[in-house]
């Protein structure tokens, strides 16, 4: 019997090859397409932006299709990750899509090499280099291994957890750049989706499934909220200077009339993206394979995370070595497609530690949708309005569930002084550093690309550094 499967859970959510009715497989599925839409699709629209490629200046069809592409390849790379294919693939609960972390390094890149067609080509290139890079380490992360013991992968998913809350948060106040920011509307909205999972998780019976698709209902009840304060309430307000704005929970149906009902995904120089084409310079392949170690480390932080919180246990040398490996590889897939990097999605980990629901016919559901919004771009726009403050709600409870799955993984064993100074060490000095504005601003460019930002990579190289340097604790390892 599978090491993923018990015998008296086999055939439920909480098996990852147990089978269960897709009546029951395709809400846990979409829960999951929910918590990563907004995410999946936000990065990619800030570079296309950096890059000037915009509706203004004539990219409208373009950015229309590198959208498209870029759920269809989560949900491709998602499959592959959950079955495998030969060494990619670790065969682990893991939903894939388009990286944020790789946000710094385009935007500089952008800056360097100037705005254009041509700089988003040597970006493609840059990752596809980059991707077979990882793959490749990836094959070897087997001797690795003994790098990240319990305490340090522990510290990493902590450091990840602790960078996706304050996100979390953002979304419930309204995200970015909106002038309703905090207001009473959308952190309300945001509340009562959280109230609404709350009450479904634990207050209805756990094997039900109310309670297994809580957080698809919670989404599901704001965004039905958001829309009734759409047809009943004013849209727009005026700000300090006298300027109209539209609030941050309305939603705007202009995008659903607008998107096609069937279009096909394109290559890199044919179809809607014919006019890019990839380009490899070593101003761009150097520090994009630098954050594709970072991305590296992310990910054996997120798998570790995702099996511990999921499925109580540590991941396997194959499940991590195979992650890595799909982690990388689907990179470079995706970069053929003129889509960002497609690493493992820190959001959806907290969702399967939250609701233990590690199923592969679920989240295969799920991959299957992503396909189906990218081929069909009329769905994908009915996900993508959703109001922000609705996926707030959620997303304060999933982003915490991993702070608690890092948590967990650390107390696995006993906790002694060497121990408890990793911790410190990781989360204060390596995390505080790299999550503070500008506390590596005088520092040389590499370094700033390395450290600066979440905090995850600082907080994963003072645990790994000091679990090599520190002394053992012997009584502690006879008694053991």
């Amino acid at each position: 019997m599978s090491k993923n499967t018990r015998p008296a859970e086999a055939g439920t959510p909480y098996t990852f090859y147990g089978k269960i009715p897709l009546k029951q497989a395709i809400p846990l599925g979409l829960q999951h397409v929910m918590a990563m839409f907004v995410g999946n699709l936000t990065p990619l629209i800030i570079v296309m932006g950096a890059c000037g490629l915009t509706t203004d200046s004539g990219f409208g069809d373009l950015r229309t299709a590198l959208l498209q592409n870029a759920m269809t390849l989560a949900g491709i790379v998602t499959l592959v990750q959950l079955f495998s294919i030969g060494p990619c693939g670790g065969k682990v609960p893991i939903v894939m899509g388009t990286s944020s972390g790789f946000l710094g390094v385009f935007q500089s890149l952008a800056a360097t090499l100037g705005t254009g067609i041509l700089t988003y080509g040597a970006i493609m290139g840059a990752c596809v280099v980059g991707g077979i890079f990882e793959g490749i380490l990836g094959l070897f992360l087997k001797p690795l291994r003994r790098f990240f013991p319990a305490v340090v992968t522990g510290c990493v998913v902590m450091s990840i957890g602790l960078s996706l809350v304050p996100v979390g948060i953002n979304y419930l106040c309204g995200g970015n750049g909106v002038n309703d920011y905090g207001s009473l509307y959308n952190i309300g909205l945001g509340l009562l989706v959280l109230v609404v999972i709350l009450v479904l998780k634990h207050f209805t019976n756990p094997k039900s499934m109310l309670s297994t698709s809580s957080i698809l209902i919670g989404i599901l009840v704001g965004y039905v909220v958001a829309i009734i304060m759409t047809l009943t309430l004013p849209h727009t307000g005026v700000n300090a200077d006298g300027v109209e704005y539209t609030y941050a929970w309305v939603v705007n149906f202009d995008q659903v009339k607008n998107a096609s009902w069937f279009a096909l995904p394109s290559f890199i120089g044919f179809g809607k993206l014919a006019d890019i084409h990839l380009s490899f310079s070593m101003q761009a392949i150097l520090p994009i394979a630098i954050m594709f170690i970072v991305t590296a480390v992310e990910t054996v932080g997120d798998i570790s995370g995702c099996i511990e919180g999921g499925m109580g246990r540590e991941a396997t040398d194959s499940e991590l070595s195979g992650g890595v490996v799909c982690d990388g590889l689907g990179s470079s897939l995706a970069a053929l497609f003129g889509v960002l990097p497609n690493t493992s999605f820190s959001q959806n980990v907290g969702l399967v530690t939250m609701t233990k629901v590690v199923n592969r016919v679920a989240l295969t559901c799920g991959a299957i949708f992503l396909i189906l919004c990218g081929l069909c771009p009329k769905i994908g726009a009915c996900v993508s309005i959703m109001p922000q403050p609705v996926l707030g709600g959620a997303a304060v409870i999933m982003f915490a569930s991993i702070l608690v799955s890092g948590i967990q993984l650390v107390t696995r064993d006993p906790i002694g002084t060497r121990e408890i100074t990793i911790i410190s060490v990781a989360l204060g000095l390596g995390y505080g550093l790299g999550s503070t504005a500008g506390a590596t601003g005088q520092l040389p460019y590499y370094v700033q690309l390395i450290f600066g930002g979440s905090g995850i990579v600082p907080a994963a190289f003072a645990a790994i550094l000091l679990n090599i340097i520190l002394p053992k604790d012997k009584k502690k390892d006879e008694a053991a």
